[in-house]
């Protein structure tokens, strides 16, 4: 019995670990792809763009759709479904001929890895109760942030020791690893409610939705706003999420059964989701930026900086999995992301003469950082790593006993797009507000100085702020104060995360008016001798 579980966790934990390495992994890989592949009509950058935004597109938009198929036709079948979708299109990605044909795999790809995030935690949810349910999706939330640490690392080795090809490549052995664990070990579960005909064009409205916020915030970032189409797609996914609610509350078996909602622990854990997800995008976004492009940070210095707070995350989510599940999510909840607002807060008083370290894996000498990195990025490091060990399991927790068991893989699956689609919208918004500090402070340092002309901000932006060398020195102060505001919007997101959590979330102890919705409807298969 613990023998097939740790089999159906590993199952679960590569399932997922997989598409989130992917989005990441990548990155390594694209200066060479634009190199090596051929193009019949897309430019280097543009290819390069493809590449990498037409995965996260159709991850984002097909999620919720996903989810539902995964209770609505079983949660095993879909999973390795999603499974061999994903080995065959990594495959396909690894042999792409040209640019074109490499963002349609991509496409493809990110299709298929819709069927594994909500999957993997709704495979959890059905084989696992009590404290080991939330040691085990301690553990997922752990996986998943190694994925994050290990995508750049495990790409830049294959990509430099083999072929950025070996990047999608990778994937196949781990599939094939979690396909043999799936079938001989998972127990087949569906949700056994579900009698009538699946909600089709529910999930087209909901695929346009998402799809068509994700496209126009992706869009738009990339043209700075300045190309109508973003506008437009934005339009799209405003219109299909306003009419969302509408059919639902019409449909005979909607896709979203409005009631979800009605669970108190639902709804607030999707709140404070937008909220601290949103957080983590702007911390992290402009965290980089200002490492790299103000301080002067290598890209391995600032990836090796973020570690020994990530570390937390890694190493002790199944503990806090296991003392939500003891305890009740509630206060964990809300203590975490106080935390982790005072690491933000404490990268707000970074300055703008602060150290850089250059870390060059060719170079020994490098490997040690400078006492400012020790002083000024460290100690807001950890604290922000252990905010978010204490967060992410006990939020999964409850989030996934919020509702009824036969619902889960819907439940994680629209949890997972507001996490991925909720903080792009708000952090173009804080984009806009983070430009103009930008620029006024620019401005306000040397008066006259035309910052509202597109030759200048070609030039000088808070994405490139050491463009131009005459200013350098003005630029420098204005994008440390725009760094700073930034990480006090962060710091705010935080805040409310957790006071939304302290007054909202209940402990099953107290939240008996949901406990009737933990009866599983959801009848595994009977277990394998």
């Amino acid at each position: 019995m613990a023998d097939r579980r740790r089999w159906i966790l590993i199952a679960a934990v590569l399932g997922s670990g997989i598409v989130f390495l992917d989005s990441t992994v990548v990155n390594v890989a694209l200066p060479r792809i634009g190199r090596d592949l051929p193009r019949v009509w897309l430019g280097v950058l543009e290819g390069q763009s493809y590449v990498y935004n037409a995965y996260l597109l159709t991850l984002s938009a097909l999620l919720i759709l996903a989810g539902a198929l995964t209770d609505f036709y079983g949660r095993k079948r879909m999973f390795i479904l999603g499974l061999i979708g994903f080995g065959v299109t990594s495959v396909l990605c690894g042999l792409a001929p040209n640019m074109e044909l490499l963002v349609l795999f991509r496409v493809l790809q990110g299709a298929a890895g819709a069927l594994l995030v909500p999957g993997s935690l709704a495979l959890l949810t059905a084989n696992f109760s009590g404290e080991e349910q939330g040691r085990a999706f301690g553990i997922w939330a752990g996986a998943s942030g190694a994925t994050t640490i290990l995508g750049p690392v495990v790409g830049g080795f294959l990509v430099d020791s083999i072929s950025w090809r070996a990047a999608f490549l990778v994937n196949v052995p781990l599939i094939l690893i979690a396909l043999w664990a799936t079938s001989v070990h998972v127990p087949e579960s569906r949700d056994e409610e579900a009698t009538g005909k699946f909600d089709w064009i529910g999930s087209v409205i909901v695929a346009l939705a998402v799809g068509g916020l994700a496209f126009g915030v992706i869009y738009g970032q990339q043209r700075d706003w300045r190309d109508p189409v973003g506008f437009i797609a934005l339009a799209v996914g405003v219109i299909f999420t306003a009419l969302l609610p509408l059919w639902m509350s019409r449909a005979r078996h909607p896709l979203i059964p409005l009631s979800l909602f009605k669970s108190r622990n639902f709804t607030v854990t999707n709140i404070s989701t937008l909220l601290i997800y949103g957080s983590l995008y702007v911390t992290f976004y402009y965290l980089a930026i200002f490492q790299q492009g103000t301080l002067g940070y290598t890209a391995a210095g600032a990836g090796l900086a973020g570690i020994p707070g990530t570390l937390f995350l890694i190493f002790g989510s199944s503990r806090f999995g296991s003392l939500a599940s003891r305890y009740g999510p509630r206060w964990f909840m809300a203590i975490g992301p106080a935390i982790m607002a005072l690491g933000v807060l404490w990268f707000a008083r970074i300055p703008s003469t602060s150290a850089a370290w250059h870390f060059m894996p060719s170079n020994p000498s490098t490997y040690l950082p400078p006492l400012s990195y020790v002083t000024d990025l460290l100690p807001g490091g950890i604290l922000f790593g252990i905010g978010i060990m204490m967060t992410v399991a006990p939020l999964t927790t409850a989030l996934m006993r919020s509702v009824p068991s036969h619902r889960s893989g819907l439940a994680s699956a629209i949890n997972n797009a507001i996490s991925r689609v909720g903080p792009q919208l708000a952090g173009a918004a804080i984009f806009i507000f983070i430009t103009v500090s930008f620029y006024n402070g620019l401005a306000a340092q040397r008066p006259g100085l035309d910052v509202s002309s597109s030759q200048f901000r070609k030039l000088v932006s808070p994405l490139n702020p050491s463009g131009e060398p005459s200013l350098a020195a003005l630029v420098r102060n204005a994008s440390t104060d725009a760094f700073h505001l930034a990480m006090l919007v962060g710091a705010a997101l935080l805040l409310a995360g957790a006071i939304v959590n302290a007054i909202g979330i209940r402990n099953p102890q107290t939240a008996t008016a949901e406990a009737p919705a933990r009866s599983s409807t959801t009848r595994p298969a009977k277990e394998p001798a």
